[in-house]
């Protein structure tokens, strides 16, 4: 199937966010992420946040976005209105929408009161397939939450 937007909702410790791309961008997109890994597996973080950081920067990786947004945890309804919101608006399009395993539950219950919701298909994120264009793209909000954390822990 093909999609519209495609939506992350993640979340690292006491942070949860969610970005938003339109699949013109996508393309663009991919080959920008090809030095982006999943932070939990990886040895050597804080040499990796550092270059990563870079690596946004220098891509100008927020630019592919449509929307974005980082909070505390406790605002984690306000994400889930935000993105219900968005999908609300666009009921004419494909939406993918990719949810973190922990938040998954308490998003659905949110999803389920909504009406018309045929045009959105919604996967975990340990479901994502490894190497494909929706895991990669996954990566963006990971590295943004991990960024984000360091960056109020010191």
């Amino acid at each position: 199937m093909n999609f519209d937007y495609y939506i992350y909702i993640d979340y690292s410790e006491n942070l949860i966010g969610y970005i938003i791309i339109h699949k013109d961008k996508i393309e663009e997109l991919l080959p920008k992420l090809s030095k982006f890994h999943h932070y939990r597996g990886l040895k050597h973080k804080r040499q990796y946040i550092s270059s990563i950081k870079k690596i946004i920067i220098k891509n100008s990786i927020k630019n592919f976005l449509l929307k974005y947004k980082i909070r505390k945890l406790r605002d984690n309804t306000l994400v889930f209105a935000e993105v219900l919101n968005f999908v609300k608006e666009h009921d004419n399009c494909g939406i993918f929408v990719s949810i973190d395993d922990h938040q998954y539950n308490a998003f659905i219950k949110l999803f389920a009161i909504m009406p018309h919701k045929e045009h959105v298909f919604i996967i975990k994120e340990s479901n994502l397939k490894r190497e494909s264009k929706e895991y990669k793209l996954s990566l963006i909000i990971d590295n943004l939450l991990n960024i984000e954390r360091i960056k109020t822990v010191e």
